[in-house]
């Protein structure tokens, strides 16, 4: 995961949160459409990033494969 999908990932959960407090929201059908929401508005920033650069932000990296690990001596590869 790059830094820039880490600040979009904050982008999400900081826009939700947001929203949620400023809407009070209390039950749970509130708080789902709250995050669909959240996940707008940073699908819009990532969008806009997008066609600033000319190619996309998201990469294939992730937990998984990002760091790998020799399993028989614990050191990474």
């Amino acid at each position: 995961m790059t830094n820039t999908e880490l600040a979009l990932n904050m982008l999400v959960e900081d826009a939700t949160t947001e929203l949620s407090n400023e809407k009070e929201t209390q039950y749970f059908e509130e708080h789902a459409l709250i995050a669909q929401q959240g996940g707008k508005a940073a699908e819009a920033a990532r969008k806009q990033l997008e066609s600033d650069l000319g190619h996309s932000v998201i990469s294939p990296l992730n937990a998984k494969t990002g760091l790998r690990l020799n399993t028989a001596n614990g050191e990474k590869e």
